[in-house]
C-alpha cells in the first residue's frame, strides 16, 4: 500500500473508534432508534442524485437491514442502556468472530488453524467480559449489544453478492432502505409529538454529531474503506480494522473518564488479540467435497 492509502485506513480507523463517542453524546438527546434513524436520512441524500445499484431489492433490503439497521440499532441500544462505549467498541468489532463461523456454515470456509486458534481466545475474551455484566449494566443490554456484530457478520457474508456496485452508491442506498423502517419506528416507539420536539429543538453539539454520524463516519469512512478493499488486497487493508476498538476506547476514557476493571481490560485485550489473530491468518480454505 502507498503512504498515502496507509494513512487514509488509519484516518478510516480513528473515524469509526470517535463515532462509538458521537453516538454516546448523541444519545443524551435523541432515542437510539430516532438517531441510528438520522444517521441514515443523512447519508442517505446523495440517493437523490444517483441512481439505485442494479442489484435486486430482495439483496439490497437482506444487506440493508443487517449490515446497518440491526448492526447500528442494537448499538445504539446497548450504548443507551449503560454499555460503555470503550467496551461497545471491542464488542462490535468480534464480528470477525462470527463472520468466519458463519462463512463455514454458509459457505463451507473451513477456518485455517490459526483462525481457529483466533477465534478460540476471542471466544474466551467474550466469556471474560461476560463475567463483569451486571455490575454497572445489565444482561439484557449486553445481550442486544451482540445482536450488532452478529448483523454486521451476516452483512459481510451477503455483500458479496453486490460485488460489482460502486461503493458510494450502494451504501447510500443501503443507507436509504434502513433510514425509513426506523423512523418509522422511532414514531411508533417515541410518539410523533416527542419525535419532532427531539429534532426541532436539537442542540448544536446534537446537530454535530448526527452530521459527524451520518456524513463522515458512515458515507465518507465507508466509501474510502470500500476504495482500499477495491484497490489492495483485504489482507492488507482489514487489520487497520483493529484500531477502531483502541480508538474507542481510549477516547472513552478521556471524553468519559471510562475505566476497566481487570477482568474486563483483561476480555477486551484478548478480544483484540484472538481478532488480529483471525485477520492476520492466512485465509481460510473451502470445504473438500465428498462424493
Amino acid at each position: 500500500m502507498k503512504p498515502a492509502d496507509i494513512l487514509i485506513a488509519i484516518l478510516v480507523a480513528v473515524i469509526w473508534g470517535l463515532a462509538f463517542v458521537a453516538s454516546r453524546i448523541a444519545l443524551d438527546e435523541f432515542s437510539p432508534e430516532l438517531m441510528t434513524a438520522m444517521r441514515f436520512i443523512i447519508a442517505a441524500l446523495p440517493c437523490l442524485f444517483i441512481p439505485r445499484p442494479k442489484i435486486a431489492w430482495s439483496l439490497l433490503m437482506a444487506i440493508s437491514f443487517t449490515l446497518f439497521l440491526g448492526q447500528f440499532l442494537s448499538q445504539a441500544y446497548g450504548i443507551a442502556h449503560g454499555v460503555p462505549v470503550g467496551l461497545t467498541s471491542v464488542v462490535v468489532q468480534s464480528q470477525a468472530l462470527f463472520t468466519i463461523g458463519f462463512a463455514a456454515v454458509a459457505f463451507g470456509e473451513r477456518p485455517t488453524a490459526m483462525q481457529a486458534l483466533g477465534i478460540g481466545i476471542a471466544a474466551a475474551g467474550l466469556l471474560m467480559i461476560c463475567g463483569t455484566v451486571g455490575y454497572d449494566f445489565s444482561v439484557a443490554a449486553f445481550a442486544v449489544l451482540m445482536i450488532s456484530p452478529i448483523s454486521f457478520a451476516v452483512g459481510n457474508l451477503l455483500l458479496r453478492g453486490a460485488r460489482g456496485a460502486p461503493m458510494f452508491d450502494l451504501f447510500a442506498w443501503l443507507c436509504l432502505i434502513s433510514a425509513v423502517p426506523l423512523f418509522a419506528l422511532a414514531l411508533v416507539v417515541n410518539g410523533p409529538e416527542p419525535t419532532w420536539h427531539s429534532l426541532i429543538h436539537m442542540s448544536l453539539t446534537g446537530l454535530i454529531c448526527l452530521l459527524a454520524l451520518g456524513v463522515v463516519s458512515t458515507s465518507i469512512a465507508y466509501w474510502l474503506w470500500g476504495r482500499l478493499l477495491r484497490d489492495h488486497p483485504a489482507a492488507q487493508v482489514v487489520p487497520f480494522a483493529l484500531l477502531v476498538p483502541f480508538v474507542g476506547s481510549a477516547a472513552s476514557s478521556i471524553v468519559f473518564g471510562e475505566r476497566f476493571g481487570f477482568l474486563r481490560l483483561a476480555g477486551m485485550l484478548t478480544v483484540i488479540g484472538g481478532i488480529a489473530v483471525m485477520v492476520l491468518a492466512r485465509r481460510s480454505q473451502p470445504l473438500a467435497k465428498t462424493a
